[in-house]
C-alpha cells in the first residue's frame, strides 16, 4: 500500500473485489467467461442486426446502438479487472484512471438515455402502429442516438474534470475495481460538495428524465395492451415489453443507488458488488433480455449458422 501525504498521486491502487487470494483465481476465471459472452452476445447482434435487411428497423437500430454501448462499457472496465485479479501490484496511472473514468460515465449515460429512446421507440409501435415508419423516420432515429451520445459525453467531460481537479495527497488507495467517482470522492483530500451537488443535478435530470420517459410510455403501452382483445397478442406483446422493463430496472435501480446520494452514506464494500451489476452483468444480459426471446432475431441467427454450414 502506498500513501501519498506530501505530494500529489501520480498513480492509484485498486483493492479490487476481494483481498482473500484464494478467490483471485476462481472469480478471474468467472469474469473472464462473462466478458467472453459479452463480446459473442453483443457483437453477434450487432453484426446480425447489420447483415439482415429485416432487421433495419428502428427496433433493431436502436439495438444495435445498445450493443454497441454494452461492448464498449464492458471493455472499458473488464479487461482491467481481468488483469489486475492475477496482478501483484493493481496500479493505474493518473492519466489512464481519468480516461476510464471518462469513458464509464458516457457510456453508462448513454445506456441509461437509450433504455429511455427504446421505450418511446416501443411505445410508438404498440400505441401507434400505423404511424410508426413515418414517426420513427431514419433521420428521427440517428438524431436521438446521435443526441443521446452528445449527452453522455458533455456530462462525462463534466464530471472526469471536477473529479480530477481535487487532491489526492492523502491516499491513492482506491477501494474499487475501477476508477469511479464516488470512491475517488471518498479519496480526495478536497472539499467535494461541487462534486457531489454536480452529480446529484447532472446525474440525476439524465436519470430521472430517463425514469420518466420509460414509465409514461409504459402506462401508455400497459393501457393499450388492456385493449387488445386477443388473449395471444396480449400476451406477446407485454412479452418483449416485460423483458425490456426488466433490464430498465436492472440498471437504472443500481445507478440510482450508486449516485443519487452523498459520500456520507457511501459503503464501498457493499456499492462495488452493486457496481458489478450495472459495470459487467447487464452488458452480459442486455443481448439475452433483448434478443434471444426476440423470434425476428431466432430466426435470422438460424439462418445465419446455417448459411455458414452450407459454404463450409
Amino acid at each position: 500500500m502506498e500513501e501519498r501525504n506530501h505530494s500529489e498521486a501520480t498513480e492509484f491502487i485498486f483493492l479490487g473485489l476481494t483481498d482473500n487470494p484464494e478467490l483471485t483465481v476462481p472469480l478471474f476465471w468467472v469474469f473472464l467467461l462473462i466478458y467472453i459472452i459479452t463480446l459473442v452476445g453483443n457483437g453477434g447482434m450487432i453484426l446480425l442486426t447489420t447483415i439482415d435487411s429485416k432487421l433495419h428497423t428502428p427496433m433493431y437500430f436502436f439495438l444495435r446502438s445498445l450493443s454497441f454501448c454494452d461492448l464498449c462499457y464492458s471493455s472499458t472496465i473488464a479487461p482491467k479487472m481481468l488483469q489486475n485479479f492475477l496482478a501483484e501490484r493493481k496500479s493505474i496511472s493518473r492519466a489512464s484512471c481519468a480516461v476510464q473514468m471518462y469513458f464509464s460515465i458516457s457510456l453508462a449515460d448513454i445506456e441509461c438515455l437509450l433504455l429511455a429512446v427504446m421505450a418511446y421507440d416501443r411505445y410508438v409501435a404498440i400505441c401507434n402502429p400505423l404511424l410508426y415508419r413515418a414517426t420513427m423516420s431514419r433521420q428521427l432515429c440517428n438524431l436521438l442516438v446521435a443526441g443521446v451520445y452528445a449527452l453522455g459525453f458533455v456530462d462525462s467531460m463534466i464530471h472526469t474534470c471536477l473529479t480530477f481537479r481535487l487532491s489526492f495527497c492523502r491516499s491513492n488507495i482506491i477501494n474499487h475495481f475501477f476508477c469511479d467517482v464516488p470512491p475517488l470522492l471518498i479519496l480526495s483530500s478536497s472539499d467535494t460538495r461541487v462534486n457531489e451537488v454536480l452529480i446529484i443535478a447532472f446525474s440525476g435530470c439524465i436519470l430521472i428524465s430517463s425514469i420518466v420517459t420509460v414509465l409514461l410510455s409504459y402506462v401508455y403501452i400497459i393501457s393499450t395492451i388492456l385493449q387488445i382483445r386477443s388473449a395471444a397478442g396480449r400476451r406477446k406483446t407485454f412479452s418483449t415489453c416485460a423483458f425490456h422493463l426488466i433490464a430498465v430496472l436492472m440498471f437504472h435501480g443500481s445507478q440510482l443507488f450508486m449516485y443519487l446520494r452523498s459520500t456520507s452514506s457511501y459503503s464501498m464494500d457493499r456499492d462495488k458488488v452493486v457496481s458489478v451489476f450495472y459495470s459487467v452483468l447487464v452488458p452480459m444480459l442486455n443481448p439475452l433480455i433483448y434478443s434471444l426471446r426476440n423470434t425476428e432475431v431466432k430466426d435470422s441467427l438460424k439462418k445465419a449458422v446455417n448459411k455458414l454450414l452450407n459454404n463450409s
